[in-house]
């Protein structure tokens, strides 16, 4: 008898072919990380389910009866006992996602699923024999978390099956053809960046910022050759981290023998300039953009980089903090079809500073594991360094890669900080009244609305996310031509313009907030080192009738500190001071989930820490706001022909995020939507409104947020 695992027309897939195909592919997968014979193993298991009467019947008459294949590897492995019992997670979740261990009475559990009465499959003894498992699944140490080592391992496994499972089917389905384009070698990729950084290397003047930047990039290239860990580069703003990181990361990777570089980056706007600066110098085809903004399914001509998205499969990925380490900690095949390619790669967190505070500890965690047993090194890349040798491993020697770093901190220093400590709402406007050339950065979208309609008149401009992006980018058009033809440019805005805004003004105004946000708003201030030093001033206050965002006290609190203890906030030795109080009194909460505790031997609840990990939890909803032509037309698309990803793509250019506190009965959504100025655009997606009342949105600063009384609302 002949059993088949797939079909396709006239064409049959057996479930031999199938197995072994899976299983050749994820032991090569697995190899990466020298458990070869683990991603086999699980590959010529996984589906031996389907050697049941009532799995052939479905497949021969192509009924839509459901018959659950995927138990039986699970159970056959748990009867084999020993190492075989870690397969069960992956073999019982290829489908449904990898399971909480549980009990026998919950069905969706490990333990249930071990229980579970399912139709015989032993016929797969006829064609099927259960491989050796002989290796160690991780390797001992006395300062390793080896019951969260473990939980990585199966997560990592459960990538090399789900990713081997889905291409050797789509490979059968397609006759080969499938379209793939795992883009060209690092090498190739190495010789175009020498070719285009060749006469900047040339540059020896170290009194120069060129020179400087040449010495920060020749020191990379050249510490590049050392063997996988964990490195920092601490470089100050201006000093030209971008193309120094690739320089490092491609020279490491072609050294150690990498598969790739991915770029890790907590903002999109940053993510887009990046990418962007990758693709001109390394070509179209070698880097992938992944993240909520990109969307490669609207054209045929995309389809490589939209099948490279599913896993990663290019030498150069850019993404979020969020896709990057929920995908760690997720649990669905679809998240974590991609981790296995994180293996034997070069990981660059840029604005490490920005790691998750509520998951510090498993983030951290989780970088290590990536180099201790999947061979990636990992490089934090900063102006703010934040202080994380204490949540690594006790002989993890992290290595900095700026030469001379504190020369290099005095030399592009570009502005003086002065605290103004306490001031009153009208000092501020006063002061804000008198100023030519100036940003104000407040904490809250209300705040920076005030602001602008006390001192409203010609060259003052508003920012903030109360505007939807198409605003934003006129409005930021419009700012920078009145800073480049030196006109009169006030611009109140909040955090957003901190990070992938490149503006420069001779002032900056900077609400007190966490210290690595105040060093980033100086960024914007003689931002192209053209003005004297004296001249360029960044004020920090605070306002007397304000109340702190709940979610930034901590750091406010512990930057009030620094403040008091430091002549210099941007000093090299304040940010370090900075960070070792603020993880001090964050305490038990830089796991606020309790994450760690989820990992306990052989028991590990993979289904609840994907639900629990979340990055962003607000609870939002998204306004439409319908003021331009294409907005109108787009929004008829959307009620008459539905939702697809890419009208949702487009609409993003329109619309705002409005959080809805679902424990306040009386929330800003509520407020909008009691008043009926809201109204439902989509059956198919209930957080999708239209905002109706047109006069509530205004071209000079979005939507007006004078209905919203508390100021939890803006963070």
């Amino acid at each position: 008898m002949r059993y088949i695992a797939h079909k396709d027309g006239e064409r049959e897939q057996s479930i031999k072919e199938h197995l072994e195909g899976t299983a050749e592919r994820a032991g090569e997968f697995a190899e990466k990380f020298g458990k070869k014979e683990w991603g086999y193993c699980c590959g010529m298991l996984h589906d031996i389910g389907k050697y049941s009467e009532e799995f052939q019947r479905k497949i021969q008459e192509d009924t839509n009866d459901r018959v659950d294949h995927a138990t039986a590897g699970a159970q056959v492995c748990k009867e084999r006992g020993g190492y075989y019992s870690i397969l069960s997670y992956c073999i019982a979740g290829h489908h449904a996602g990898l399971p909480d261990y549980g009990n026998t009475a919950m069905s969706s559990s490990l333990c249930g699923r071990w229980k579970k009465r399912i139709c015989d499959y032993h016929a797969y003894k006829d064609e099927i024999k259960i491989p050796k498992l002989d290796t160690d699944p991780i390797v001992f140490s006395k300062d390793r978390n080896m019951d969260f080592a473990l939980g990585t391992f199966i997560r990592m496994l459960y990538s090399c099956l789900v990713d081997a499972d889905f291409l050797d089917t789509e490979s059968f389905m397609k006759s080969g053809d499938t379209g793939r384009n795992s883009g060209e070698s690092m090498e190739t990729l190495q010789n175009r960046l020498e070719k285009h950084i060749s006469e900047w290397l040339k540059n020896t003047d170290i009194d120069t910022i060129n020179g400087r930047r040449t010495e920060i990039l020749k020191n990379c290239i050249k510490e590049g050759k050392q063997k996988e860990g964990i490195f920092r580069l601490t470089v100050p703003t201006g000093g030209g981290k971008t193309l120094t990181s690739l320089a490092f990361a491609l020279e490491h990777a072609v050294k150690n023998h990498k598969d790739r570089i991915i770029y890790v980056i907590p903002y999109t706007s940053i993510i887009e300039q990046n990418a962007q600066v990758f693709r001109e110098i390394l070509g179209e085809d070698n880097v992938l953009e992944n993240h909520c903004n990109v969307d490669y399914e609207s054209s045929e001509e995309f389809k490589p980089m939209q099948l490279a998205s599913e896993n990663w499969d290019k030498p150069v990925v850019v993404t979020t903090n969020v896709q990057f380490f929920e995908s760690l900690f997720a649990n669905k095949s679809s998240k974590c079809r991609k981790l296995h390619n994180i293996a034997n790669s070069v990981v660059i967190l840029d604005e490490a500073q920005m790691l998750p505070m509520d998951y510090l500890k498993p983030c951290t965690a989780m970088l290590q594991e990536l180099v201790d047993g999947y061979r990636t090194s990992i490089v934090l890349c900063t102006a703010t360094q934040p202080t994380l040798d204490a949540f690594f491993r006790e002989n993890a020697l992290i290595k900095e890669l700026c030469p001379r770093m504190e020369e290099q901190f005095q030399f592009f220093q570009r502005v003086n900080y002065q605290n103004l400590g306490k001031i009153r709402w009208d000092d501020l406007l006063e002061k804000l009244k008198r100023e030519n050339n100036a940003l104000c950065i407040v904490n809250t979208k209300k705040a920076a609305q005030m602001i602008y309609k006390e001192i409203d008149g010609e060259g003052i401009y508003h920012l903030s996310t109360s505007m939807y992006p198409k605003h934003r980018k006129r409005v930021l058009k419009k700012i920078r031509e009145r800073l480049k033809n030196n006109e009169k440019c006030i611009v109140i805005s909040t955090s957003l313009v901190e990070a992938g805004v490149d503006l420069d003004f001779a002032r900056v105004y900077r609400q007190i907030a966490g210290l690595d946000s105040m060093i980033q708003a100086a960024g914007r201030c003689n931002r192209e080192g053209k003005r004297k030093l004296s001249d360029s001033m960044v004020y920090i206050f605070d306002l007397e009738e304000s109340y702190p965002v709940q979610s930034q006290r901590q750091q406010m609190d512990v930057s009030k500190g620094i403040l008091q203890d430091y002549a210099d906030i941007a000093d090299l030795k304040a940010i370090t001071d900075y960070f070792t109080r603020l993880y001090h009194y964050r305490g038990t909460s830089l796991d606020k989930k309790k994450i760690m505790d989820e990992f306990q031997k052989m028991e590990c609840n993979f289904a609840k820490v994907a639900k629990e990990f979340r990055l962003i939890e607000e609870n939002t909803r998204m306004i439409f706001i319908n003021r331009e032509p294409e907005a109108d037309e787009l929004l008829q698309e959307l009620r008459i022909k539905g939702v697809t990803r890419e009208r949702m793509r487009k609409a993003g250019q329109y619309c705002i995020q409005v959080y809805d506190n679902e424990k306040s009965e009386n929330s800003f959504f509520d407020k909008l939507n009691g008043a009926g100025m809201l109204k439902p655009i989509s059956e198919e997606m209930q957080d999708f409104y239209e905002l109706a009342a047109g006069e509530q949105y205004s071209e000079e600063y979005g939507l007006d947020f004078s209905l919203e009384d508390g100021m939890a609302l803006f963070m």
